[in-house]
């Protein structure tokens, strides 16, 4: 995978996302299979109705209210085989770091030559099994606050 250089969105796409998320989140919350959306490019042509699967348009609010925030958003693959600096970039760590959690067996990767490549459904149950013991750690610092009166 050749990762696409990351941009932050400009403050004005910044407000566009926000207008959007904010009208689109108007919509009705059904659970149902697909939605049907009407698209029209910025101030160009006809609107288009197109019905897109539930998942797709879960996503797009996601990415529309990353972007309103301000925050850059990288779309991959789970079957996408990443370099170990394009997966030390998604994790915010090192790639020394990275090599060592792979070297550690932590995360699985296999050799292309002398070049390791992670797949990034690996590299996403990593961070999501990091992610976890790290909430769980900060639980217990959070309650051993609140115990000895610490004011959390």
């Amino acid at each position: 995978m050749q990762a696409a250089p990351v941009r932050l969105p400009s403050p004005k796409a910044s407000e566009e996302a926000k207008a959007a998320l904010r009208a689109l989140e108007t919509l009705p919350r059904k659970k149902t299979a697909s939605r049907t959306v009407q698209v029209r490019p910025d101030g160009e042509g006809r609107a288009v109705s197109v019905t897109v699967p539930r998942e797709a348009f879960d996503l797009f609010l996601e990415v529309l209210g990353q972007m309103a925030n301000g925050n850059a958003v990288t779309i991959v693959p789970v079957h996408a085989e990443l370099t170990t600096q394009e997966a030390a970039d998604l994790l915010n760590v090192s790639r020394p770091h990275l090599v060592s959690l792979l070297d550690s067996k932590q995360i699985p990767f296999r050799m292309v030559g002398t070049h390791r490549r992670i797949l990034a459904a690996d590299l996403m149950a990593y961070k999501e099994k990091d992610d976890a013991h790290r909430k769980s750690i900060l639980d217990e610092l959070t309650e051993e606050a609140e115990k000895h009166g610490l004011g959390y």
